[in-house]
């Protein structure tokens, strides 16, 4: 069910006929007063339905809640709602290709009107933009037949070939090999491959001189052609001249012109959330830049003037104050709408079922159909309506109640942005492979891959394209695309030193002699493990029951979907469980991935079936935020969880091991002092184990003896080699999370040497988006130091806070819940944040003398960012 229904209720209030007929003029201000949870949403959803002419814009402060606004608009109205991002990057600095390409597209939709809702941050509608009158004859248009090439929205002038080629890097994208990503076009003979802005997939155009005679799909990952496209609209990466983009923290844009408000229709109507908040973010955003461009002058650098970028805040609020404007929530507002704020259930059931059975009649919003069920057998559905479809907050309007799911479980609602453009995986062979690199053909050898070209096949003109090897001697072989699944990068078994490789001559017997000793070896190693498997089959174990349908909803209600690999992983997972054998699974996933998710479901299976689970992590501060996750997510289950940790007093730890004894707790989480002897288990059923490399040979002894008879689930982003073997050889099954979550964007690395304008565009950057920052600095005896750096060179509204090991447990305690409360906007702190801390709002991180950390280290700490749909960043 759409939520249309709410939209109707809205647009039949006497109130909201009278705003549409009597919107403010030109120059004119109306104050709304009262419009709890998403009401405001509702309102500006039924106004534009009713006044289809207009375009409303909608100005918030940060980007949170400018996101906060444009999933609930989306929610009610579908595409008809777009988001207009901030740069995101400081002085001249080119935005990111994801940002740069959303404000392009949406400007693009709302000068040809197909947008009437529009949301954007006070700071981005100060930000001046290329010159976008133009920006419809620099759009470039491609159809099938007759050379049918068309620049411009009002044109129809047809491009040869090389006209298009050239007219693509006009516009700025980059002529590469192969198209791997967006804002990227690539040549081969008369085949045109390009991913733009205004693209949903990545087009591959086939031409007959200068006709276009097909348009296709293609994947890029394995850059085969997929199906039909009749026509393709490519918009501009740049709306000015000056070459390709050049991504990257220094590289200067091109200098732009004008502001978002100059682009709106002149009776547009804009709606402002915190009125008084929107000036002090565009005056914040005016001094600052002035900061920036001096630092950037400072490193020598081209710097434009500050005008150019940002409009001065007097312009800005004399242009903002020409538009007719609706003012939400305002204290001085003289129109009221008949609504009030809901009750609160906070997580109370029985209260639930009395506000159900009440009056008026409830709706309650849900994120997912697991959620639907799963209130569906808690509530009678006769007095309630269930439906999903997300939105903030909860009201009361006349004759009826919204409630939504996670506010009635006090949950955190996660906004879900997809990713607007794809790029080729990271593991697919043919993203790794250049010209001149070694591979290996299943049936040829080791050879030198020369690149994609296309040959000409059969009488009647046709072509095939085709991966050139060269072989001993000179010999080539073209490989079709369609088989490039028998070629593979050659892989060195030593370091990236390593010689390079002897050629195999092509139709020689040397690989074949080869492969058959390496399959013969492979034969042997499957026998000994068959017989390996068989001894494993008969040990004894527990068999766990099947999943209960208090699995499913648990496994429904997770916040965010699924990835092929993470589902895949816990069915593996849950299916060792049920065997009548102990499970010894590693599950390697990088950070971020979802591997606490896949051993929270396995928990909880075990609980079910009356056995206990120890989770074993090798940091109080992982123990901590897996506390807190586990007991977030089954707070609405009977399971008993407790944190054994050094946070805890001496009295509290030895009253949780005597209740551990007496079965009196189901889910235990802790460090090495689970391994202590003095601790002991009523029935222990599943052993959980993050990163078992951390632990010393004491402690994987007290392992061993635990692991005899319960189940084991290693969690790991680095596994050591040993364990890798293990995995390797069969001696414990192995599950891999190759997949990123959804949405998630790629961390933006950068190996630098110290610089304060550096670590001041750094920290900016992130808290101009509202974002939060981590600063590590492994040396507790300079700390405190470092931390009075850092506030010298932060904004001055940051507040900065500082952890390490030595801080007394409260203490310690206290500012690391400030952080995760988004409380703190900066934390300095040592490796102590190295594992288990999942703050989705920091994605910036500053690493103090990088080169005295482990690979793995930098590896684990690098994954506390990047862990929403938003740009991260490293250095």
């Amino acid at each position: 069910m759409s939520l249309t229904f709410l939209i109707d209720r809205f647009d039949a209030l006497p109130a909201t006929r009278a705003l549409a007929d009597a919107l403010p003029g030109p120059g004119a201000r109306r104050g709304i007063a009262g419009l709890p949870g998403s009401s405001a949403a509702v309102l500006l959803a039924a106004l534009a339905r009713r006044r289809a002419q207009r375009v409303f814009v909608v100005v918030t402060a940060t980007p949170t809640d400018a996101e906060r606004w444009l999933a609930d608009l989306q929610t009610l109205t579908g595409d008809v709602a777009a988001l207009y991002p901030q740069r995101e990057a400081l002085g001249a600095e080119e935005p990111h290709v994801e940002i740069a390409g959303e404000r392009i597209e949406t400007l693009e939709a709302l000068l040809s009107g197909r947008i009437r809702l529009l949301v954007t941050t006070a700071r981005a509608s100060a930000e001046r933009t290329g010159v976008p009158a133009a920006l419809g004859d620099m759009r470039l248009s491609l159809a099938v037949g007759g050379g049918r090439t068309a620049v411009g929205a009002q044109h129809a002038a047809p491009l040869r070939f090389a006209d298009v080629v050239r007219r693509l890097e006009e516009i700025g994208y980059a002529r590469v090999s192969t198209v791997t990503e967006v804002a990227q076009f690539s040549v081969r003979g008369g085949i045109l491959d390009v991913y733009g802005f205004g693209m949903a997939v990545p087009a591959r155009v086939e031409w007959w001189g200068d006709d276009v005679a097909s348009l296709r799909a293609f994947d890029l990952d394995s850059q085969r052609s997929g199906e039909a496209i009749e026509r393709i609209t490519v918009l501009p990466v740049r709306t000015e001249g000056g070459g390709t983009r050049n991504v990257g923290v220094r590289q200067p844009a091109p200098l732009p012109r004008q502001s978002l408000l100059d682009l709106l229709p002149g009776d547009a109507v804009i709606v402002l959330e915190q009125e008084s908040a929107l000036e002090q973010e565009v005056d914040r955003a005016w001094a600052e830049a002035a900061h920036h461009l001096e630092v950037a002058r400072r490193l020598g650098e081209e710097a434009p003037p500050r005008d150019a970028l940002f409009v001065d805040p007097a312009a800005w609020r004399a242009r903002l104050t020409s538009f007719p404007r609706l003012a939400l929530n305002a204290p001085d507002g003289d129109l009221r709408l008949p609504l009030a704020p809901p009750e609160v259930v906070d997580r109370d059931i029985r209260r639930l079922r009395q506000i159900v059975a009440g009056e008026p009649p409830t709706v309650i919003l849900c994120d997912n159909e697991g959620q639907l069920e799963r209130l569906e057998e808690l509530l009678d559905t006769e007095r309630a309506t269930l439906v999903v479809g997300a939105l903030d907050g909860g009201f009361v309007v006349a004759g009826l109640r919204v409630l939504t799911d996670h506010e009635i479980f006090r949950r955190a609602r996660r906004l879900r942005r997809p990713r607007r453009y794809r790029e080729a995986a990271a593991t697919a062979a043919t993203r790794a492979l250049r010209g001149g690199d070694f591979v290996v053909h299943l049936e040829h050898g080791i050879g030198i891959y020369r690149g994609i070209q296309t040959i000409a096949v059969g009488a009647d003109g046709g072509s095939l394209e085709v991966a050139v090897v060269e072989y001993e001697g000179g010999a080539r072989l073209n490989v079709p695309l369609y088989r490039l699944d028998q070629l593979e990068p050659y892989r060195a078994a030593g370091d990236g030193d390593a010689p390079a490789p002897r050629l195999h001559r092509l139709g020689a017997t040397t690989w074949q002699r080869q492969r058959d000793k390496t399959r013969a070896a492979i034969r042997r190693m499957a026998s000994e493990l068959l017989d390996l498997y068989a001894r494993r089959q008969l040990a004894p174990g527990f068999a766990f029951p099947h999943d209960t349908p208090w699995q499913r909803e648990l496994e429904s209600a997770f916040l965010y979907e699924d990835t092929p690999d993470q589902r895949r992983a816990s069915e593996e997972v849950k299916r060792d469980m049920e065997r009548a054998r102990p499970m010894d699974r590693l599950l390697v996933g990088d950070v971020g991935y979802g591997k606490t998710e896949v051993a929270l479901r396995a928990a909880f299976k075990a609980v079910q079936a009356g056995k206990q689970v120890a989770v074993l992590v090798p940091t109080t501060i992982l123990a901590e935020q897996h506390g807190r996750t586990f007991r977030e997510r089954l707070a609405d289950y009977p399971v008993r969880i407790e944190v054994l940790s050094r946070f805890r007093s001496a009295q509290d730890s030895k009253d949780v091991t005597r209740r551990m004894a007496r079965g009196e707790v189901d889910i235990v989480i802790g460090t090495h002092r689970l391994l202590s002897r003095d601790v002991t288990f009523h029935d222990l059923g599943l052993l959980i184990v993050d990163e078992e490399h951390r632990f010393g040979v004491r402690h994987k002894e007290r392992l061993k003896a635990l692991k005899l008879a319960v189940d084991v689930l290693t969690l790991t982003a680095t596994p050591i080699p040993r364990t890798l073997h293990l995995s390797l050889a069969g001696l414990r099954d192995l599950a891999l999370l190759e997949t990123p979550p959804k949405d998630r964007s790629p961390v933006v690395t950068f190996i630098e040497p110290w610089d304060d304008g550096l670590i001041e565009e750094a920290l900016a950057r992130e808290l101009d988006r509202a974002g939060q920052v981590y600063f590590v600095h492994n040396r507790i005896e300079t700390i405190d130091t470092i931390a009075e750096r850092v506030r010298a060179l932060a904004p001055p509204r940051a507040r900065v806070a500082v952890a390490h090991g030595k801080l007394k447990e409260a203490a310690l305690d206290e500012v690391m819940a400030r952080f995760v409360r988004g409380e703190v906007d900066i934390l300095v702190s040592t490796m102590i944040v190295e594992s288990g801390l999942d703050v989705p709002n920091a994605n910036t991180m500053l690493v103090s003398r990088a080169d005295q950390f482990g690979l793995a280290q930098l590896y684990q700490l690098r994954g506390r960012v990047g862990r929403s749909h938003r740009r991260a960043y490293c250095y």
